[in-house]
């Protein structure tokens, strides 16, 4: 007792709230992965969108985190129910070039540093796991993610296992003290050759974060094309993975030379980006200037690659889940934005509430995780809802018949805006119950309709319906940020308003015109973020046509739709 019981029923407790989205429950993608321009498409040539979580097994034990809390299928269930369709599944290449370490035994490698509380933990909740090498255990971890229909990305974050990452560590460049290159690409060849014929395991990613005083351009295409070229020859399945310099965050060299290779088809690149990267700004700056300058920079360091048709994965952003920050808030209202725009592939640091040990302490918590310290449920019950967009492809090869439409999405809530059937009134919703709108010439309208977006006065609600003699309200994108959606009222003397979700959007409240917020430095301190608003094209499927059932809604305007495929 003591130990399985109550770790088992704290996350029953845990999933019987979650809702597992309606993406999840299609039919899987059929493997292997390819490239076609800047999208990854399965065997049928359909886009397959890596909507992945990172899961650590890099560290000093080389074991996955949380078997000691949790049940290996305990966990892989969990994921899938919070919408992730891939784990960016990290490993230390001493787990496979060191003999004595990949020898060890899970119980082991945890017992030598002395965590005898996590090899029980293990022993409890994982026994089949616990006296299985640190390699088979990995092994077992991607079985069980298969299992649950979740697709892996196979990370090599570190050479020495330990937490990652310095600048001096010794594992930041080729040749640095723990990189050696003929070790690595040794490694590589291993773990590509080890998951040969696994259809979970989808791509590899040849290296974490490459960093320090050591690198160089020159060698950067030196090792990272032979790299590639070695994982192909042993398992020329899995897509492989190419990330930049200074932490992930440059690849602007990419522009003037890319890379040559034997094989097509299969490369993609990798990019990082985290708030405490910008220097304070989204404490300190003008959140419209800060999130234009950000995006535009990472643009130039990393974005373009898709308008040259390459696929590019952000493999890693996050930020501390244990009550979102203004800054935090800011920077993820911006980042969930660009996604949606560029309908980018991704993976969020990190799963773990805990690990066993980091950097010297036991049973840290890890407060960017995305589960809590015992692993029983989200940290943050806000957080899914916002990112839950994002977990579906908007667009993309073979994803549907439908001609383009646009979204109107509203990043800080994770919700798109919808008419309400009864008042023709603008409120927050599902962006699954998505209207499809169309947005040319100033005009904004529901496509296939001649109701347009209209704005009444400073505090009103915005409505649509027929644009009338004169035109209508001509809306344009303003700020630094392009996402304050503005119009001028001619009734008003001239007055400039903007769509506002206002206090109540995160519970589906109405969306009405307001003075438009931090346009200017002067206005500081402000947020506007309420007011922030992205148009995003997309193809898929509307998933329910908005036809009333004759016999429900009731004056309470409260729809009740019928999907319809």
């Amino acid at each position: 007792m003591g130990w399985a019981a109550p770790l088992v029923f704290c996350f029953v407790l845990a999933a019987s709230h979650l809702i597992i989205p309606l993406h999840r429950l299609r039919s899987a993608a059929s493997p292997p992965l390819y490239t076609d321009s800047r999208w990854l498409v399965d065997a049928g040539g359909r886009r397959v969108k890596l909507a992945c979580v990172n899961w650590v097994a890099h560290m000093e034990p080389m074991v996955a985190e949380g078997l000691g809390k949790q049940p290996l299928a305990a966990i892989s269930g969990q994921i899938a129910a919070m919408g992730f369709n891939c784990v960016r599944l990290t490993w230390a290449l001493f787990m496979l070039t060191n003999d004595s370490l990949s020898s060890l035994t899970v119980v082991e490698s945890l017992r030598r540093l002395g965590l005898a509380e996590s090899a029980a933990g293990v022993e409890v909740n994982n026994p089949k796991l616990a006296h299985l090498s640190v390699v088979q255990a990995f092994q077992e971890v991607v079985s069980s993610l298969a299992r649950n229909d979740v697709m892996v990305v196979l990370d090599n974050q570190i050479s020495k296992p330990e937490w990652c990452c310095s600048k001096f560590d010794g594992n930041g460049f080729f040749g640095d003290e723990f990189f050696d290159p003929g070790e690595w690409l040794r490694g590589l060849s291993l773990m590509a050759a080890l998951f040969n014929g696994s259809s979970s395991v989808v791509a590899m990613s040849l290296r974490n974060e490459l960093r320090g005083p050591r690198q160089n351009l020159t060698d950067w295409y030196r090792y990272m094309q032979i790299g590639a070229e070695a994982v192909h020859s042993a398992n020329p399945d899995v897509l492989v993975i190419l990330s930049g310099l200074d932490y992930d965050k440059d690849l602007s060299f990419l522009a003037e030379k890319p890379v040559e290779l034997s094989f097509s088809g299969k490369l993609v690149f990798e990019l990082h980006w985290y708030g405490f990267s910008d220097d304070g700004d989204w404490e300190r700056g003008n959140p419209n200037e800060v999130c234009g300058s950000v995006v535009g920079n990472l643009t130039e360091r990393g974005l373009f690659l898709l308008e040259q048709g390459h696929p590019l994965f952000l493999s890693e952003f996050g930020l501390d889940q244990r009550a979102l920050s203004l800054a935090d808030a800011r920077f993820l209202s911006c980042l969930t934005a660009m996604a949606a725009e560029l309908d980018l592939d991704w993976a969020l640091w990190a799963l773990q509430g805990s690990y066993y040990l980091r950097e010297g302490t036991l049973a840290y918590d890890e407060t960017y995780g995305i589960l809590t310290w015992s692993w029983c449920e989200p940290r943050n019950s806000f957080f899914l809802p916002r990112i839950s967009t994002l977990q579906s492809p908007l667009r993309g090869p073979g994803l549907s018949e439908n001609s383009e439409f646009q979204m109107i999405f509203h990043p800080s809530t994770g919700q798109c805006i919808l008419k309400n059937p009864k008042t023709n009134e603008l409120e927050l919703g599902s962006c699954a119950d998505t209207e499809a709108w169309s947005f040319q010439g100033g005009s904004l309208a529901m496509e296939g309709t001649e109701l347009h977006l209209l704005a009444d006065g400073v505090g009103e609600p915005a409505r649509v319906g027929p644009s009338g003699g004169c035109g209508g309200s001509i809306w344009r994108l303003i700020s630094d940020s392009k996402m304050h959606i503005a119009t001028t009222l001619a009734n008003d003397g001239g007055t400039t308003v903007c769509l506002d979700a206002g206090a109540e959007a995160g519970g589906g409240g109405g969306v009405v015109t307001n003075l438009c917020k931090c346009l200017t430095k002067e206005e500081l301190p402000c947020d506007p973020q309420s007011q922030w608003f992205k148009v995003v094209s997309s193809t898929r499927s509307l998933r329910w046509r908005r036809r009333p059932l004759a016999s429900h809604g009731g004056a309470s305007g409260r729809r009740t739709w019928i999907a319809t495929d």
